[in-house]
């Protein structure tokens, strides 16, 4: 699973899998491994090992201003899961650029666009084959096509950047 946080104003890729022993999982954060062991204590508590270090983290999802609670500290954070709806909906709603981003795995068909065009509101940007089926990958909002990070025969992964609408 390929997430995205943002803490302190700083926007992350987490990659997290399940490791072979229960409880273990392999994540890389920007491409980095880290060793975690966690355990859920109940819903919204983790009990987290962290290289030798102990913590205890109470997540607070549902708030409008959602944090993580480790200790005293209070973390606020903001979680864009490219397979969410919410995070698409508040992607789409957004000021300025528009990051367009891949929802699950696959192959770049066609792109239909080249930097510097002018794009409207659901107008297809590029071809997306996933799982057989080819997928158009639509703009969010009228604007310029700033960037275009992939070209046809490319893989990506779910939650890589394909373009950028300004």
């Amino acid at each position: 699973m390929t997430l995205h946080l943002e803490i302190g104003g700083r926007t992350c890729r987490v990659e997290i899998d399940p490791a072979d022993t229960p409880g273990q999982w392999r994540i890389r954060v920007d491409g980095q491994p880290v060793a975690a062991d966690a355990h859920l204590v109940r819903p919204g508590i983790l009990s987290l090992l962290i290289a030798g270090q102990s913590y205890r983290v109470v997540l607070d999802p549902d708030n409008a201003d959602p944090a993580l609670h480790i200790g005293p500290q209070r973390i606020p954070y903001r979680l864009d899961d490219p397979r969410s709806l919410r995070s698409r909906r508040r992607q789409a709603s957004a000021e300025g650029p528009a990051t367009l981003k891949a929802s699950m795995p696959g192959r770049v068909v066609r792109v239909l666009v080249e930097k510097g065009d002018a794009v409207a509101a659901h107008q297809g940007v590029l071809v997306l084959e996933a799982m057989k089926m080819q997928n158009e990958v639509k703009s969010p909002k009228d604007g310029r096509v700033r960037e275009i990070r992939v070209s046809p025969g490319d893989a990506v992964s779910a939650g890589d950047i394909l373009a950028i609408i300004d």
